[in-house]
């Protein structure tokens, strides 16, 4: 774990009066009369610079956060927040939530989470470090990142910029069950989106890399490199006729595949009966093959958090074992609508971990990238998806698409301007495989996914 020194630290400082003007915020909301009461605050400060063609585009400094507070009153809720921590705007915000609940209406299921399931100590998940850059430093390192793509090929003629963002921050939170907790973090982030063109034809694509240590970055050459790569493997794009083939989604865009999952087992929308997933807890919804664990507590992982945003720890979760739902993804609201308990996830999912139990007796070797695309054979190789037509009622998936066709498990030729379409239930029965080739730069560490057979719709 980092040692940071609080007395040096001027964040942390600020981390500590915050929660000290949390506890004076709880105590003034129970004066006014609420029956319980919750406050989040949460800061970001840090350094943004964008660079193109070799020029500064932009630098911009950023020191901001917002305190809000939550008041319930006999089932009643109100809430206000301020970005000013005066003792009056505080003042006035609690007055502000007390006054709102008066007028709102009577919800049984509103109201703080059970003290039973708080996190009531912090745990430190070495989620903070922080990076001193000038921005001349920063700058040049924008700048060493473009140049690198441009510098690749000729045929790179163009470009939209490389972005460096170094950004440190907190989050405190605390309600009147005497929970106050927080927890500094970083997030450092460096990407590069260049044009290609071959005859009047252009294309467009990037590289990018984030992590909550910046040492642990790619370096800007590399990136600038892997951004020059990406678009030129781009250039001349053929059309596809329309067909049903094997399709593999590249592990960067695998991940939307578990986006709509997850909006499938989230709490909001089982109460509210609107997902096509409506009471398959227990049942196969994967092949037996596949599984999904939640792991929150994953030293400096960009989605790790000892507890949700509504103070609940989180533990470790099968989300899905041998292909069957083990789990919703339930808030405390969530959950009383259904006559269940919180899983923890007010404020999103942390850290899931899509799995292949074949690859352990194959090897990683034998479902890298490249063994991934021989396993295809012949077929599409998804790397860009567009526009949402994905609905979470029905489960009816139809988007735009962009990537390449795939010959005897070697890559022939990019392909564009082509849309495929199915169902999520169909899809997801329909994972053939899934890969090794894990992207971490997410809250899901997902392989490539192979899936058997997808509606692809050409010219």
């Amino acid at each position: 774990m980092t040692t940071i020194n609080k007395t040096t630290d001027p964040l942390l400082e600020q981390m500590d009066e915050v929660k000290h003007r949390v506890s004076k915020v709880l105590e003034l909301a129970k004066s006014l009369g609420a029956d319980g009461a919750e406050v989040a605050m949460s800061r970001q400060q840090g350094l943004s610079v964008g660079t193109r063609l070799g020029e500064v585009e932009n630098v911009e400094f950023t020191n901001d956060g917002a305190l809000g507070i939550t008041v319930y009153q006999q089932g009643r809720k109100g809430s206000a927040s301020t970005a000013d921590l005066s003792e009056k705007a505080l003042t006035q915000a609690v007055e502000a939530a007390i006054n709102i609940a008066k007028y709102t209406s009577v919800d049984d299921c509103s109201g703080l989470a059970d003290k039973a399931l708080l996190a009531m100590q912090n745990q430190d998940l070495d989620l903070y470090h922080p990076k001193a850059l000038t921005t001349e430093q920063a700058i040049d390192i924008a700048k060493a990142c473009e140049q690198s793509a441009l510098e690749s090929d000729k045929r790179i003629t163009n470009s939209d910029g490389a972005s460096l963002d170094c950004f440190s921050g907190f989050k405190v939170y605390g309600n009147s069950h005497g929970q106050l907790v927080g927890y500094p973090s970083s997030r450092h982030s460096l990407s590069c989106v260049v044009i290609a063109g071959s005859d009047d034809a252009m294309e467009r694509d990037y590289a990018y890399d984030v992590n909550r240590d910046f040492t642990l970055l790619d370096s800007g050459v590399d990136i600038g490199k892997k951004a020059a790569s990406e678009v030129i493997s781009r250039l001349k794009p053929q059309k596809l006729s329309t067909m049903k083939v094997p399709v593999l989604f590249r592990a960067d865009i695998a991940n939307t595949l578990w986006g709509h999952f997850i909006a499938a087992i989230s709490g909001g929308n089982l109460y509210r009966k609107s997902s096509f997933l409506l009471d398959e807890l227990g049942k196969e919804v994967f092949p037996e093959f596949l599984s999904i664990q939640e792991r929150p507590h994953i030293p400096k992982a960009l989605a790790s958090s000892a507890f949700d945003s509504e103070g609940v720890v989180t533990t470790d979760r099968d989300i899905i074992i041998d292909g069957a739902l083990q789990t919703y993804l339930l808030t405390s609201y969530s959950a009383r609508k259904l006559g269940l308990t919180t899983t923890g996830h007010a404020g999103g999912i942390h850290n899931w971990l899509v799995r292949d139990k074949n690859i352990a007796s194959r090897g990683s070797k034998e479902a890298d990238f490249d063994a991934m695309l021989k396993t295809l054979g012949t077929g599409l190789l998804v790397t860009e998806l567009m526009g949402q037509g994905v609905n979470v009622v029905n489960g009816d998936y139809s988007r735009g698409a962009a990537g390449f066709w795939v010959e005897n498990g070697e890559i022939a030729y990019p392909v564009s301007e082509i849309t495929i379409a199915g169902k999520l239930q169909t899809m997801f029965k329909g994972i053939v495989a899934v890969g090794a080739d894990f992207d971490r730069h997410g809250s899901i560490s997902t392989g490539s996914i192979l899936i058997d057979e997808v509606q692809v719709a050409g010219q």
